[in-house]
């Protein structure tokens, strides 16, 4: 039981991640294409707050991963093997049930 709860509190927290990550790639699309302004600093600080959090996993991908260019596919790499280790971790859980 104790395993099946530690699962679900570590699934939740990949959740929080995984939205960290999508709206970080939204602010950077907006910002990109001018829709939002960089003046702005409420924007701005949300952006730099977002990367923060985000840098310390993504930083490791970025460097295993080959460069492609502009295209940065460490973000999904990222909610893949997130994804994947919640999978994991669920089935784990249900497993010792």
């Amino acid at each position: 039981m104790l395993l099946l709860t530690l699962s679900q509190i570590v699934g939740y927290l990949i959740s929080i991640i995984i939205f960290l990550v999508i709206v970080q790639f939204v602010l950077s699309l907006l910002m990109a294409f001018n829709v939002i302004n960089t003046s702005n600093d409420f924007v701005v600080a949300i952006y730099r707050a977002v990367n923060a959090l985000l840098d310390p996993l993504l930083g490791p991908i970025r460097k295993i991963m080959p460069n492609t260019g502009a295209i940065d596919f460490s973000p999904l790499v990222l909610i893949v093997g997130l994804r994947v280790l919640d999978i994991v971790l669920t089935n784990a859980a249900m497993s010792t049930l």
